[in-house]
């Protein structure tokens, strides 16, 4: 009978054993999931797996930089479609002419007002007005008062002669000589005009044509990047960036457009307003046959019983 008790006592015992190891295990690996009491080799571990997602979010890895393309202008171009190339084609044509009608008219500016100095001082140092028709004759109307002058004088010798022999002749002598000047400043004001329209066109479209173009960048960025699979920071900021170039190509057109225009319309009003003064002079000597006085800045036409009249030229 001890026997048998001792028996099942060590059976127990054992099977009491064998449940509390079985027990043990799972509640140890929970005690470590939970970070209850980490091993020093559990915590390297854990803070190696972390950290590698981590790294890998902050910066494309040195297989990702190496495959990535060649971001720039160029690179822009040559991905983009035949809207952004016809794009880019326009605003470089808009530039070229830009930058020749100002380097011509420019050039042109300079000698004209080189050229009108030099006349208008042989004008009023001349004898006569056959002195100033030989000297037109000679160099030729090279600028817009010696032009003014020479048709002038010549309408007033063609009614003095045969008179109104055409409708447009109809009228007195001066009557005729204003219509011509008047007819000779209206040419001068459209040569001096003369491609302003295309400046002022440029300033003003200039901008919006690299703003369309980089609203068409952008869009066909945001559709590359959507058929990707990964999406990256240089992935988005790569193809957005290089359509902003568009932009700023636009403002480079448009920003010497504009300048030029403000400072070719402020040269040709000082230059037209200089032209009428020299106008009104001209019509006072013509049709007086004096010369006119230059009293307080003022210009007065003397008439020919030497009265001066109070007609400001």
């Amino acid at each position: 009978m001890s026997t048998f008790l001792q028996n099942a006592l060590q059976i127990a015992q054992s099977a009491l054993g064998q449940a509390v190891a079985e027990g043990a295990a799972p509640a140890a690996g929970a005690a470590q999931a939970g970070g209850l009491a980490p091993t020093p080799g559990a915590v390297d571990a854990a803070t190696s797996a972390a950290a590698a997602p981590g790294a890998a979010a902050i910066g494309p890895s040195a297989a990702d930089l190496a495959g990535a393309p060649a971001m720039g202008f160029a690179h822009f171009i040559a991905q983009s479609d035949m809207v952004g190339k016809s794009l880019f084609v326009i605003l470089v044509l808009m530039s070229l002419v830009t930058w020749y009608l100002i380097v011509v008219k420019a050039i042109s500016n300079i000698r004209t007002r080189a050229r009108s100095a030099d006349f208008l001082n042989k004008f009023w140092n001349a004898s006569s007005l056959e002195q100033v028709e030989n000297e037109i004759i000679t160099h030729g109307a090279r600028d817009p008062f010696s032009h003014l002058a020479s048709h002038a004088i010549h309408a007033r010798n063609h009614h003095a002669r045969y008179g109104a022999t055409k409708l447009e002749e109809a009228g007195s002598n001066g009557e005729f000589v204003t219509r011509t000047m008047r007819k000779v400043i209206d040419e001068e004001t459209a040569k001096l005009e003369n491609g302003l329209t295309i400046l002022a066109s440029v300033g003003s479209t200039a901008p919006f044509v690299g703003l369309f173009g980089t609203v068409w960048g952008v869009y066909h960025a945001l559709v590359g990047i959507g058929l990707s699979d990964g999406v990256t920071i240089n992935r988005i900021a790569g193809p957005v960036g290089e359509a902003l170039i568009m932009t700023g190509l636009g403002l480079a057109v448009a920003i010497p457009a504009v300048l030029a225009y403000n400072a070719f319309v402020r040269s040709n009003r000082v230059l037209l307003s200089r032209l009428d003064a020299f106008a009104h002079d001209l019509f006072a000597f013509l049709t007086t046959g004096q010369q006119v006085l230059h009293s307080d800045g003022k210009v007065r036409a003397l008439r020919r019983g030497g009265q001066a009249s109070k007609g400001e030229a």
